[in-house]
């Protein structure tokens, strides 16, 4: 395969901070890369280099072997507010924009007898092919539940402005594809249409994202920045989970070997200075060139510690009675009641703008309920993690942070530490406790921010989109924090594999205040949903298909009116069956009885929600069995009655 990109020598620092140093790689066309590494460490610097946007410190060279337009996804889309969201795509096009602005100017003008003015504004856009964009831009926007196009940037959601960035980047139709965390903020009907649309696209693709599911189906190589050095994995993420710790591993049992070998060599150095200053130069070289490796063995980063104690919890949880909310004169939550018991784990689904945070605010009381009851255990201690997080002050430091909340932090085992204890427990070493808010990456703030929260030994956790900014290396601690976690977590999120991992059940909010508990995994309801929605598609199939034969009948039985008018003694007569045919015909109208009945029964068992994990797939394959055999029987039922 021919080399796309060669990527050589270069570096990234701030300040005293080296990102990366010196960093080598090569990207062949057709490549799907994912780029996986620590908050704070230069992962968006990487990007923006190779989208051209920010140098190199030491130079370097960044070659692309062909003449290719590149789309760079960044983490906040530059937009103009007061473009509607149609006027927004064209914006982003060279000279479409100008072009639709004159063909519609022209269009108007033209009312009053100019056409000269409309031939050129029409033969511009023939020239730049707008007529197939506009067509494109709104086949694009419909995928991604974007359907009022005329609705202005500047009210749009954080979700549906990186719907809208999307949008402009597949429409410009690139060669080279840079995306900073495309998942974000997206809800996950438009997570599986890109999953989808980037698989099967045949674009070069370099991307760093959380969502696991995602680049896993989606990649197919990996990149790992680790302590300021890349390596390469020609693999998706299941891959690399498998050899990066195999690497790991043979680097640990290098380095015990380097440690063993300066023992021997310290006995050595450390001679009688007679004996020594008789020693070799190149003993005493090789001495330290030992010490340098035996000191540089790989210590995990998922050592982090989120052990914080949690306060105790009685009984009684949360009761919710018949709630009901309206915000604007729009339903946000109908006729709710659940009573929580002591440890559940729920996650809730649904699309943008449904009002899962509003729930969130209902819960915690920062909201009021327009009708119905809500009552909150007397010893419920929330601790309520925002998707917009908090604004800390850019010129305080970490330690100034965790300061004004506390002095010290309770521990699980009931112990007490100081704050700089518990930042170093959160990735926070001694040399940043005095680094500004403001010098923080936006991961690194993320994780602050989760700091702040669970120092004050919650036993309720509220987490609203917790996996947007943080690295999988913090995710995986932190999912293994929530999997013990005694108390009650209720969370938001899009990103299938954390809640796979954490909830028990799902609060699937549908629209219209409506929410239906789901008890299963997120993975399993995402294949019932898809097993409903090609049941689905092949229902309108076959009617389009049996509404075919019966136009034909009803149009051959017209000409046999007219023939019949013209001429009695013309007048068709209808076949008869013959003996087989008859018996074939009683067959398949037994068969399709039963297979009608099956496929009932098939969707009874999806609908309820009770088929879990091989059921579940079973019944899905089957209900598409059923109705392809079903589509079969019907028309050779029609054959045979025609």
């Amino acid at each position: 395969m021919a080399s796309f990109l060669q990527v050589e020598n270069i570096s990234k620092s701030y300040g005293p901070k080296v990102l990366f140093g010196n960093i080598s790689f090569n990207i062949n066309e057709g490549d799907k890369i994912a780029l996986i590494a620590p908050n704070g460490t230069g992962k968006s610097s990487l990007l923006s280099i190779l989208a051209g946007e920010e140098s190199s410190d030491s130079g370097g060279s960044i070659k692309f072997m062909k003449d290719i337009s590149i789309a760079f996804l960044k983490q906040n889309y530059d937009f103009n507010p007061e473009n509607t969201i149609y006027h927004q795509l064209f914006w982003q096009q060279q000279g479409l924009y100008e072009a639709v602005e004159e063909y519609h100017s022209a269009l108007a003008q033209s009312a009053s007898g100019t056409s000269e003015r409309l031939e050129k504004a029409l033969a511009e856009m023939d020239r730049l092919d707008a007529w197939t964009f506009e067509q494109s831009a709104k086949r694009v926007l419909t995928q991604l539940k974007l359907t009022n196009l005329n609705q202005k940037m500047c009210q749009l959601s954080g979700g549906e402005v990186k719907k809208v960035a999307i949008a402009s980047m597949l429409l410009s139709n690139p060669d080279f594809l840079i995306m900073d965390e495309p998942t974000n903020h997206l809800d996950m009907e438009v997570i599986e249409f890109l999953e989808d649309y980037l698989k099967k696209s045949k674009c070069t693709l370099f991307m760093v994202t959380h969502d696991r599911y995602f680049l896993d189906r989606v990649c197919n190589t990996i990149f790992e920045l680790d302590n300021g050095s890349l390596y390469s994995y020609k693999g998706n993420y299941s891959y690399y989970l498998e050899k990066r710790e195999e690497r790991i591993s043979n680097y640990n049992a290098a380095t015990e070997r380097a440690r063993n070998l300066m023992r021997r060599e310290l006995e050595w150095i450390r001679s009688t200075p007679c004996a020594r200053s008789g020693k070799a130069k190149y003993r005493i070289d090789a001495f330290r060139d030992l010490k340098e490796r035996a000191e540089s063995r790989i210590e995990e980063k998922r050592n982090m510690d989120f052990s914080v104690g949690t306060a105790r919890m009685g009984t009684k949880i949360i009761e919710c009675r018949h709630l009901h909310y309206e915000w604007e004169g729009q339903t946000m939550l109908e006729d709710f009641s659940y009573n929580m018991a002591r440890g559940e784990k729920i996650g809730i689904v649904g699309a943008n703008g449904v009002g899962k945070s509003t729930f969130l605010n209902l819960v915690t009381g920062a909201l009021k309920a327009d009708s119905g009851t809500l009552e909150i255990g007397e010893t419920v201690r929330f601790g309520y993690y925002r998707q917009q997080g908090i604004e800390f002050s850019q010129e305080e430091t970490l330690l100034d942070v965790v300061n004004e909340i506390a002095d010290s932090v309770a521990l699980a085992d009931g112990t007490r530490i100081s704050t700089t204890s518990f930042l170093n427990r959160f990735l926070f070493p001694p040399n940043m406790h005095n680094t500004k808010v403001a010098r923080l990456s936006g991961g690194e703030r993320r994780r602050l921010y989760l700091l702040t929260v669970l120092m004050r030994n919650p036993n309720f956790l509220i987490l609203d989109e917790p996996t947007n900014d943080l690295d999988i290396i913090t995710l995986n601690v932190l999912e293994e924090y929530l999997q013990s976690f005694p108390g009650c977590v209720l969370i938001v999120s899009h990103d299938r594999y954390f809640l796979d991992k954490i909830a028990d059940h799902l609060f699937i909010f549908t629209g219209g205040g409506r929410v239906k508990d789901y008890v299963g995994k997120c993975s399993e309801y995402r294949a019932y949903v898809a097993a409903m929605e090609q049941a689905s598609a092949r229902q309108e199939v076959k009617l389009q298909q049996s509404a075919k034969p019966a136009a034909q009948r009803e149009q051959q039985a017209q000409k046999e009116q007219l023939a019949a008018q013209s001429s009695a003694s013309a007048a068709p007569k209808r076949k008869r069956l013959s003996y087989k045919e008859q018996r074939e015909l009683e067959e398949v109208t037994k068969a399709i009885a039963e297979l009608e009945s099956e496929k009932a029964e098939l969707e009874r068992g999806l609908s309820s929600g009770t088929l879990q994990g091989d059921e579940l797939r079973r019944a899905s394959e089957r209900i598409g069995e059923v109705i392809s055999l079903l589509d079969e029987k019907e028309m050779r039922w029609l054959e045979l009655n025609d």
